[in-house]
């Protein structure tokens, strides 16, 4: 099979209506490897480097409240940071992301229902009117899209 792992998206299609971070970055931990006294973190099967996860909330409002909320694995050889919120949005308790790089993986979760785990290289900031745009179905230019 030509893909190997995930398969790339683009931000734009994974989150039409934009991406919220809602959380702090945590190590994501590889399960097989760790024990209860020896926490051992994951690595990338590619490139090998840490993985970090941090909570988002998509912006569709079509989606029921469990669904909106999921966490993003990004590899970084460091914990990555959360970009600063625009200052029309400080003091907010979430800030409006796109992610780089970003790839979905479909599986079946054991309630034997299609999900999809979601890994990117990195994050940005997106301004107001890109958050807006994204709500609205159109790029952050206000292009049809």
């Amino acid at each position: 099979m030509a893909i190997q792992g995930g398969i790339p998206v683009s931000h734009e299609v994974a989150f039409p209506h934009g991406c919220y971070v809602v959380g702090e970055f945590s190590q994501v931990l590889d399960f097989e490897a760790s024990t209860k006294d020896r926490p051992v973190p994951a690595r990338d099967k590619v490139t090998g480097e840490l993985m970090w996860a941090v909570p988002v909330m998509d912006g569709d409002p079509s989606l029921k409240a469990a669904a909106k909320s999921l966490n993003v694995k990004i590899v970084s050889p460091v914990e990555p940071v959360i970009p600063a919120a625009p200052p029309e949005m400080a003091g907010l308790p979430f800030v409006p992301v796109e992610f780089e790089g970003l790839a979905v993986t479909p599986y079946v979760n054991p309630q034997n229902r299609l999900a999809y785990s979601f890994k990117a290289r990195g994050m940005r900031a997106v301004s107001v009117a890109g958050a807006k745009a994204a709500r609205h179905g159109r790029g952050a230019a206000g292009d049809a899209g």
